[in-house]
């Protein structure tokens, strides 16, 4: 590692940290074992992109793709790094046609899904499609890839697929640690790269097994646009954070940030934390429409910059005094990003020591804001600021 970071207490506790009773302390690794069922070469930083099913649900339509793939160029998001346009659930009618091929729904999809990934791909951009590993997918409105897992890749890939988000419903009973990597295998016979998004939900503890079957794998069950729901997905992801690396990465589920349920600054706090733990970064709200206040943290270049580090570590909670956090971890060329989040009712202090975020006491660094996008200079020993009720301070570090 690039810095002397923090151990806690034991190398035992290495990927779940350890607490006392004022502070939660976590040291940071990127060490595990290179996968070997799945090695596409995609992934190597979080994925970056879209998907309708924050905002839409089935209330999807060609012309809804079409017009987001629009707007993610126009509005400098496809710039940003923002490159998958995923369909999420309903695309395809409820029977396989007399081959067994999925039919993409003919009142929503009527041109097809290979005519939509030529627009989507001529605009520069990616197109995913989604699936599930049961027999019907989670709304019941279309089959599942169960059982056809080959005759599907095969599909997606002559459709000009980048992208499969895999749900979990309808199981038939079988585990999860079975049913996923057949479908692993299919796409990597399928003949083209195509990034596989486990979502699994968490339930068998993806993170200690999937680094050999996807791209990235979801740690908790869906998400919701509320406070309470994107607070609590942040930590239940946080204790996986060592099983983290480029390749395959750790998912709390997709952003929230837009959709209108939080404020400016709690959406400002879901996007900070999910940029420094590595969590990929699919907008969830209707981008044709959003806000300028949407549109400025998700376009965040110095925060997004965290979360597409080559160094490609998780930050984690290395810090807990009640509702008053420090969040941390590593980044290239010795830097490191730091959080001050405030997740009490009032405004607080809140102070990080170098001890906390495993700087040596003596290290000088320049503290960029990445919000304000302004720099103190020359600062030691600590870092202090005043953070409103739910809003954060995030910066990076950078040694002198």
């Amino acid at each position: 590692m690039h810095l002397n970071l923090v151990l806690c207490f034991s190398s035992l506790l290495l990927s779940i940290g350890c607490t006392t009773t004022k502070a939660a302390r976590t040291s940071f690794s990127s060490t595990h074992d290179r996968r070997s069922l799945l090695d596409n070469g995609l992934g190597r930083t979080p994925q970056m992109g879209w998907n309708s099913w924050n905002h839409f649900a089935c209330n999807i339509e060609e012309k809804l793709i079409r017009e987001t793939a629009d707007a993610m160029v126009s509005s400098g998001l496809a710039a940003a790094g923002y490159q998958y346009v995923n369909i999420d659930d309903c695309w395809a009618e409820l029977n396989r046609d007399s081959q067994g091929n999925f039919v993409p729904k003919a009142d929503t999809f009527p041109s097809g899904i290979k005519a939509l990934a030529d627009y989507v791909h001529n605009k520069g951009l990616k197109l995913g499609i989604y699936s599930d590993a049961g027999t019907q997918t989670c709304s019941l409105k279309m089959p599942g890839s169960l059982g056809h897992e080959e005759q599907d890749a095969k599909t997606f890939a002559s459709w000009g697929i980048d992208y499969l988000k895999y749900d979990n419903c309808n199981d038939q009973g079988i585990s999860p640690k079975e049913r996923y990597p057949i479908m692993t295998k299919a796409l990597q016979k399928a003949g083209r790269p195509i990034f596989f998004s486990l979502c699994e939900w968490g339930r068998d503890d993806p993170a200690t097994w999937a680094n050999e079957v996807g791209n990235s794998w979801r740690t908790t069950g869906d998400i919701s646009d509320n406070w309470d729901s994107m607070t609590s997905r942040a930590d239940e992801n946080d204790k996986w954070a060592a099983y983290a690396k480029p390749g395959g990465w750790n998912d709390p589920d997709m952003l929230e940030v837009g959709n209108g349920g939080m404020t400016t600054e709690e959406y400002r706090s879901h996007f900070s934390i999910w940029a420094l733990a590595k969590a990929p970064l699919l907008v969830g709200c209707d981008v044709r429409s959003m806000s300028k206040e949407t549109h400025d943290i998700l376009s965040n270049r110095e925060v997004i910059a965290v979360n597409q580090d080559s160094l490609g570590v998780q930050g984690k909670k290395v810090k807990k005094n009640g509702d008053l956090e420090v969040w941390a971890g590593p980044l290239a060329h010795n830097k490191v990003v730091v959080i001050l989040w405030n997740r009490g009712s009032s405004r607080a202090q809140i102070t990080a020591y170098w001890s906390d975020i495993g700087l040596n006491s003596t290290t000088v660094v320049n503290a960029r804001d990445l919000w304000a996008h302004k720099t103190q200079r020359s600062v030691k020993g600590q870092i202090s600021a005043t953070v409103e009720s739910h809003a954060c301070k995030m910066y990076v570090f950078t040694p002198r």
